[in-house]
């Protein structure tokens, strides 16, 4: 008799990249996982946002450098537009520019396309779940510039509250977690995370994660990030 428990749905991602063989190498490798299933892909940044419009994925792929948009400017136009999409840049320059520029523009991911396949499978199911996804070359370079920048600068003191909500978003928890956690509201939380990254210098959640970190305020073995 077959079961009637129902099946999870997949994840469905849309993949953009200017070059036809390495979209097929990557889709392939993608839909070896038995829970991700590719929707679309786009050959250009504007047939991506075209697409991402229309189909609305839980991830977007993207490649940086891509004709007529740029990865960076996809991804600013999905958080500007589409903010529940989950954004993930796969793409072989690990140049602090880049990492920074897409970053800062709002991605949930940054994985190289030298990383191994379980990796990548992983971090498009981090970011369905909306964490963030860094490649480990990547995390080593940002902990690195930002020891750098913050080792000779005095960071104003968090206050106690302040500190919660910094290590709560390093275990992964979004924001509405982290007000059910402290018992406040979702918009007390994204003010304290207002006053966390003025306070850090930091541009992003992850950066401010890591600042944190770099500053011994919270534990290296935090666990994701989750992007809001």
């Amino acid at each position: 008799m077959p079961s009637s428990k129902p099946s999870k749905a997949k994840i469905r991602v849309l993949l953009a990249d200017d070059h036809h063989i390495v979209r097929a190498g990557i889709r392939q490798l993608m839909e070896s996982a038995k829970d991700i299933q590719v929707i679309a892909e786009a050959g250009d940044g504007e047939e991506a946002q075209a697409l991402i419009q229309k189909h609305k994925p839980d991830v977007a792929v993207l490649d940086i450098q891509m004709p007529k948009a740029s990865g960076i400017e996809v991804t600013r136009w999905v958080r500007s537009h589409l903010p529940e999409v989950g954004v993930l840049i796969l793409t072989a320059y690990d140049d602090d520019p880049y990492v920074m520029a897409v970053l800062q523009a709002g991605a949930n991911g940054y994985v190289l396309k030298t990383a191994q396949a379980d990796d990548l499978i992983q971090a498009v199911r981090d970011v369905n779940e909306g964490k963030s996804a860094l490649d480990p070359n990547i995390t080593r370079k940002l902990m690195s510039n930002i020891f750098k920048g913050t080792e000779k600068k005095v960071v104003d003191p968090l206050t106690d509250r302040e500190l919660d909500v910094l290590r709560l978003a390093a275990k992964g928890f979004t924001n509405k977690a982290i007000g059910v956690q402290l018992t406040i509201s979702d918009r007390t939380v994204q003010g304290h995370l207002a006053h966390i990254f003025a306070k850090l210098q930091a541009t992003s959640r992850t950066e401010a994660v890591m600042r944190g970190v770099s500053l011994g305020l919270v534990s290296q073995s935090a666990g994701q990030i989750a992007d809001e």
